[in-house]
């Protein structure tokens, strides 16, 4: 028998059939948590002009010397209007938040610091500086900055700076589409009428939601039977970039997903690799397109996607940034030898130690939903004592 694959090799042989996908653009309202295809620059300064940044007066500073100082008020500016005044030696100008600084006035004395008599305004306290509470013209921004980079996830925020640098589209890559189809008799959806030897399918939901939330779109393949004719003419899809296959993966008499799909063009690069929980994976193209088969265990389903179907989407949609957040942190509990597999042990972080769950079962949820790390151990890992170093994987809540 040859022997297991290692993570880290299954994982680039997985990533060389996924590449980057095409541009499209879309309105920026649809843009979040879409992938950046280009940089994008400023269409506009931001403040387009000098503008007021509070309440108050526009002045000239060299006017106020020694407070209290009486100047004249010659107008009023709100925001949004046109300010064609040029002030002059002791003059004033009424202005309001976001209004465009006459000319000839360099500061904004506060209205909380005035006291306006008529036609008059005596600027009794505060500070006197040129700027002072003046929002200078592209001091956020200016025209032809480039403000984002090609590949970055947009975020609320940077559609809010994308609307602000004047932009109503946005070029993104576009989303691909995966196909995930569930093989099994056993399997049934939730809610749906359970025999006594059935279960309820949750692998297919986590992973359909594990791949919207990585920014790729699900497709909904439903559960195919165990039946080759049936899981062959499930599978075959024109409209797909990918296709995941959840169950059938192992050597059982009823897993059959390599069998069936070897009858529409499966080809198979490899099967199985040396981690724990996942070991029967297999990967390949289908239709001339990357094909991941995933095992039929939930915990084993969502783990080999977090740590290969996850990067494979990420290089798809050319995201910069890191697939994961890797730490160190110390072990609450002493942990014995590890063997040939690489060991992913869903753990929950109490009081800044590691605690491994004490069942490992690929079968049980649970312990997976409550975790907040997962505990890589590498193969042939020595024991660990307790308060030693380990590697983790931060689990986000998506």
């Amino acid at each position: 028998m040859p022997p297991l694959m290692p993570v880290a090799e299954a994982r680039e042989r997985i990533l060389e059939g996924f590449t980057l996908g095409p541009v499209e653009n879309v309105p920026l309202a649809r843009g979040l948590g879409r992938s950046l295809a280009r940089p994008v620059s400023a269409k506009r300064s931001q403040p387009p002009a000098d503008v007021s940044a509070m309440d108050g007066y526009a002045v000239r500073s060299a006017d106020l010397g020694v407070l209290p100082k009486a100047l004249r008020v010659i107008d009023e500016i709100a925001a949004g209007q046109s300010a064609s005044i040029v002030l002059g030696q002791y003059e004033a100008v009424r202005i309001f938040t976001g209004a465009l600084m006459p000319a000839g006035a360099d500061m904004v004395a506060l209205q909380e610091n005035a006291t306006r008599i008529g036609s008059e305004v005596v600027i009794e306290r505060g500070e006197v500086s040129i700027g002072k509470h003046v929002r200078k013209a592209g001091g956020d921004f200016k025209a032809g900055d480039v403000t984002l980079s090609e590949g970055l996830c947009l975020s609320a925020r940077d559609i809010a700076l994308l609307s602000a640098m004047n932009h109503a589209n946005v070029e993104v890559v576009r989303k691909p589409r995966i196909g995930v189809l569930a093989t099994g008799d056993e399997l049934v959806r939730p809610g749906g009428i359970l025999g006594p030897a059935q279960i309820v399918a949750a692998s297919l939901d986590g992973l359909l939601a594990q791949i919207e939330a990585w920014g790729s779109e699900a497709i909904d393949l439903g559960i195919a039977p165990d039946n080759r004719a049936a899981i062959l003419a499930a599978a075959v899809r024109d409209d797909l970039d990918a296709l995941v296959t959840l169950g059938g993966a192992s050597v059982g008499d009823h897993d059959l997903v390599k069998q069936a799909l070897s009858e529409g063009g499966l080809d198979v690069g490899f099967w199985k690799i040396a981690m724990r929980p996942g070991k029967p994976l297999i990967s390949g193209t289908f239709r001339g397109r990357p094909f991941l088969g995933l095992p039929g265990n939930p915990v084993s389903a969502m783990i080999c996607a977090l740590l290969f179907l996850k990067p494979a989407i990420f290089k798809a949609l050319g995201r910069c940034g890191p697939v994961w957040t890797f730490g160190q942190r110390p072990l609450a509990v002493a942990l014995p030898p590890n063997d040939e597999r690489e060991d992913y042990l869903r753990a929950r972080l109490v009081e800044g130690l590691v605690v491994p769950h004490p069942v490992q079962d690929s079968g049980q949820l649970l312990p997976l939903a409550l975790a907040d790390v997962l505990a890589l151990r590498p193969p042939r890992d020595p024991a660990k004592a307790a308060g030693s170093l380990i590697d983790v994987i931060f689990l986000d809540r998506d």
